[in-house]
């Protein structure tokens, strides 16, 4: 499709009856049903709407739509979603609200538990913030959380970094740290974290997660939430144990970088449905017992900064995933620690976004089958 038919579709949606958006807000993700792979809208977390599909039934029922191809894929969706996508996907929001308890509903809308939740998006790129809330940087380099309420800076000599990070006068903050976590090994809502054999000390770290709209090259702070398509969660999994050695610090491969280590999902909630997501409440629990429990503002530095940091070393595509770092209350900085084990179920929590939820289990258990 062309950019001079898609706007041409944008200008045609704009003045249809399409024009008035949803205010029932929704979550998109991606599904299996029966051996099909599908995009679907979730609706109240309970339904998910086969988008293909209803956009397909409802053109045939609306004379004013026009025909509209569907996404193939979630980051098609993403990358397409400000030029007529938007508009189309609140219009089937708004059509199907009366139909999601009838007897006789379309076959296109499935109750969530039948399906089979996947990844909600392929990022292209993971970035991940490391020490980004105080409390969580207190309870890692001394074994003692600061108070939730204590954001202040930790930097007793604090510098730019020349091109990548500008600081104003009186930012003592520590510079934005963001490390790569390979996409290969994301893994989804209800998929088992895995252990290999002999690495015991697994823990978690429950993160509030931004999904990257359109193409983001040297983002200016002030500008960088247009380029936000929405939001999701990471656990940033990590291995405790280490190299063995200490030559060049972490090593993020080992740590943070082995095969289901990123569990993301399980959906992704569009930006205009979170007025502020520098005020969520974030939490997580393990088997059922709270162990982090914090808010969005404690950040060190915000969504925009990360986004702006980021987008001075590379350019962000649609669908590439921030991950925005991870408050206390981590395993490793509890007295005695505590780590993930086969049977523990971990589920991290943002309001407003949802819950992800993984199983723990042994590489070896689950590599047999």
């Amino acid at each position: 499709m062309t950019t001079k038919t898609i706007l041409a579709l944008t200008l045609w949606l704009g003045t249809s009856s399409l024009a008035a958006p949803s205010e029932e807000p929704f979550k998109l993700g991606t599904f299996e049903y029966r051996g099909e792979e599908l995009i679907g809208i979730v609706l109240r977390d309970r339904y998910v709407v086969h988008l293909a599909r209803a956009n397909a039934s409802l053109e045939r029922r609306e004379p004013l739509w026009v025909k509209l191809p569907m996404p193939g894929d979630m980051k098609d969706l993403i990358g397409r979603y400000e030029y007529g996508l938007k508009e189309r996907i609140h219009a089937i929001v708004d059509r199907l609200l009366g139909e999601l308890e009838s007897a006789d509903r379309p076959v296109y809308i499935h109750d969530l538990t039948e399906l089979h939740v996947f990844p909600p998006v392929e990022p292209g790129v993971i970035l991940a913030a490391a020490l980004n809330y105080w409390a969580h940087a207190q309870e890692m380099t001394t074994g003692v959380p600061a108070q939730m309420s204590d954001s202040k800076a930790i930097d007793d000599a604090p510098v730019s970094m020349d091109f990548f990070w500008e600081r104003k006068p009186g930012d003592r903050r520590q510079n934005p740290y963001l490390f790569f976590k390979p996409p290969r090994i994301v893994i989804g809502h209800e998929s088992p974290i895995l252990m290999k054999p002999k690495r015991e000390q697994l823990d978690w770290e429950c993160e509030f997660a931004v999904v990257i709209g359109k193409p983001a090259s040297h983002v200016p702070i002030d500008e960088a939430r247009e380029h936000v398509f929405g939001y999701t969660l990471m656990n940033d999994v990590g291995d405790r144990e280490g190299r063995g050695d200490n030559r060049y610090g972490s090593d993020w491969l080992v740590w943070k970088s082995t095969d289901t280590f990123a569990p993301l999902g399980p959906f992704i909630v569009p930006k205009e449905f979170v007025p502020d997501p520098q005020k969520l409440h974030i939490w997580f629990d393990l088997s059922g017992k709270r162990m982090q429990d914090a808010s969005t503002s404690l950040m060190q530095h915000s969504i925009d900064e990360l986004l702006h940091f980021a987008s001075n070393n590379i350019i962000l595509e649609p669908g590439d995933v921030i991950s925005t770092g991870t408050p206390s209350g981590v395993g490793m900085a509890r007295v005695p620690p505590v780590f993930m084990k086969p049977g523990d179920v971990a589920e991290c929590s943002v309001e407003g976004i949802g819950t992800l939820r993984n199983p723990i289990a042994m590489w070896s258990d689950v590599m047999r089958r």
